[in-house]
């Protein structure tokens, strides 16, 4: 049975009148608080608990910051937020956009940023004020990851890799609104996938890992939902501790 011209104009104002409504709902605030930690240049630290090590000191031009219950073990490291603060008289409108590399718990609060980005909160020449208050009052959202001149997602061989005996991996510049929550090896003798262990944060690793190019597939959780991304030939044969490799491979 059809809709009469009533009924259709009766349901084309109910939709316009929640269109707005689901809209917004993609772009909820959440309220939290907020303070910082100091270091010698204002970055991050490199022991921080994502593993990222240098990378998590100047990663989004140093806009970081440590996360509580938004570490998720680990699978919350390089998620990308933004974060503003709520009194009026001294915070900016923006905010700022910081990436989470490491864990933090502070006074009730969900981040605690390094002073670079604390300060990107304040509305110019306010930031002395609002470093006076320790702790403020924020609201924040999920945003995607975007790193200029980075597009692909990279693994870099953690030092503490001993080739050929034991590799671990982090993996970094993930895009979009995704987390990595597995990640799986190809074994040619099995001829089946096996799983990495997440050693912690975003390192993953497995002893006596197999040998020729490695061939990695990631469970990604993202806004699409729940899906597996494989890619072949993702760390070369003879591969070296402290190197970088492009994934070739693009999560948005």
């Amino acid at each position: 049975m059809g809709f009469t011209l009533e009924k259709q104009m009766c349901l084309l104002a109910l939709f316009v009148l929640l269109f707005p409504l689901l809209c917004a709902s993609q772009d909820t605030f959440t309220r939290s608080r907020a303070t910082y930690y100091g270091s010698p240049d204002c970055y991050g630290t490199p022991r921080g608990a994502c593993g990222y090590g240098e990378y998590g000191r100047t990663v989004n031009d140093g806009h970081v910051a440590g996360v509580a219950r938004l570490y998720r073990n680990g699978s919350g490291c390089g998620a990308c937020y933004q974060v503003r603060c709520t009194n009026k008289q001294y915070c900016s409108d923006d905010g700022v956009n910081i990436v989470a590399t490491d864990y933090g718990e502070g006074d009730r609060t969900d981040f605690i940023l390094n002073t670079r980005a604390y300060a990107k909160l304040a509305l110019p020449n306010l930031a002395l004020e609002l470093f006076s208050y320790g702790v403020v009052d924020v609201e924040y959202r999920r945003i995607s990851c975007r790193y200029s001149g980075y597009n692909n997602l990279m693994y870099k061989v953690h030092e503490h890799s001993r080739y050929p005996h034991y590799l671990a991996i982090v993996i970094l510049y993930i895009g979009g609104q995704n987390d990595i929550t597995a990640v799986e090896l190809w074994q040619e003798d099995c001829k089946e996938w096996k799983p990495m262990r997440r050693a912690f944060g975003t390192v993953w690793d497995m002893e006596n890992p197999p040998k020729g190019s490695i061939n990695l597939r990631l469970q990604v959780s993202g806004t699409a939902g729940v899906t597996w991304v494989q890619n072949n030939n993702a760390i070369p044969d003879y591969w070296n501790a402290g190197v970088v490799y492009d994934s070739t491979i693009q999560l948005t």
